[in-house]
C-alpha cells in the first residue's frame, strides 16, 4: 500500500502562485516584442519562457535520446497536461497549433500569434488542406511546429488514437517528424496523474500542480522520421513509439480516459 503523495505547504503554494503571476506578466511583455523578431531571437525567448515556468513549478525535465536542436521539424507528442507546452518549448524551441477562436481574443490572441502559433479550425474538416499548407510553409522557413496528434488530453498512462491528417504537412515540406513521449512522476518517482488536464478545469489542474512538492518529467525522443510518402505510415510509427514508451512503466493503463478538454 503506497503512502499518499506529500503535499506542498500552503505558504509555498502561495509563493509559487505569486511567482507564476509575475512570470506571466513578464512573458506577456516579451511575447509582445516578438512580432518583428527574427527566428533565432524568437526561439531563444520561447525556450527561456518555458524553462522559467518549469522552475517556478519545481518541475525537472529528464531526456533520453534527445537530438541537438534542429530547425524545420514537425514535433509530435502525447498530450497529458498544459505543462506539456512548457516542457516541449524548453527542450526544442517551437510554435504550436492553436484553435482559431483564440486569434480574435484581446491580448491573448496577440500573444499567441507573436509566439508563432498556427491557428486552425478544428470543427471543419475542409480546413485541413489550408492548415497543412500553413504548417508546411513554417517548416520550410526553418520554424519548428509542435502538435498533439491525440487531439485531446489523456490521464498520461496510455495513448489515445492518433489523428493522421496534420502529418501531411511534413510530407508537403519534406520535413522530418520527431516523436516525443512524455511521462510525469511525483517526488517519490511514481507515475502521477495529478498533472493531467483530462479530468479537471484549468484552476483545479493548476491547484493540483502547485500542491506537488516536485515534478519529474521524462521526455523520450524517437529517431526522427526523415521522409515518408504516406501520412498514415508516419502516424503509425509515431503512435507505436508513443504507446511503447508511455506504457513501459504505467501502473494502470486501463485508467486511460479520453480528455474532456481538447487542445
Amino acid at each position: 500500500m503506497h503512502a499518499p503523495p506529500p503535499k506542498t505547504p500552503l505558504f509555498t503554494v502561495i509563493c509559487r502562485f505569486v511567482r507564476l503571476l509575475a512570470w506571466l506578466a513578464r512573458t506577456a511583455v516579451r511575447l509582445r516584442r516578438l512580432e518583428h523578431a527574427d527566428l533565432e531571437t524568437r526561439q531563444h525567448i520561447l525556450q527561456q519562457m518555458g524553462a522559467e515556468c518549469l522552475r517556478i513549478l519545481a518541475a525537472e525535465v529528464r531526456t533520453h535520446n534527445a537530438p541537438p536542436p534542429a530547425n524545420g521539424t514537425l514535433l509530435a507528442a502525447n498530450h497529458v497536461s498544459w505543462l506539456d507546452i512548457f516542457v516541449l518549448v524548453s527542450l526544442q524551441p517551437c510554435s504550436f497549433i492553436a484553435m482559431r477562436e483564440l486569434q480574435s481574443w484581446p491580448f491573448i490572441g496577440k500573444m499567441i500569434g507573436n509566439a508563432g502559433a498556427v491557428f486552425i479550425n478544428r470543427s471543419s474538416r475542409k480546413d485541413i488542406d489550408p492548415i497543412n499548407t500553413a504548417i508546411a510553409q513554417t517548416l520550410q522557413q526553418g520554424g519548428n511546429i509542435c502538435f498533439f496528434p491525440e487531439a485531446r488530453t489523456s490521464l498520461g498512462n496510455g495513448v489515445l488514437p492518433l489523428k493522421a491528417a496534420l502529418f501531411e504537412s511534413a510530407l508537403l515540406a519534406r520535413a522530418p517528424v520527431q516523436a516525443i513521449a512524455l511521462r510525469y512522476y511525483d517526488a517519490h518517482g511514481r507515475r502521477s496523474e495529478a498533472v493531467s488536464f483530462a479530468d479537471a478545469s484549468l484552476p483545479v489542474s493548476l491547484w493540483r500542480i502547485l500542491r506537488m512538492p516536485r515534478i519529474v518529467v521524462r521526455a523520450d525522443f524517437a529517431e526522427a522520421i526523415a521522409f515518408a510518402a504516406d501520412r498514415f505510415a508516419v502516424k503509425t510509427q509515431v503512435e507505436d513509439f508513443l504507446r511503447r514508451q508511455v506504457l513501459s512503466d504505467s501502473p494502470a493503463p486501463e485508467r486511460v480516459l479520453p480528455g474532456q478538454g481538447e487542445r
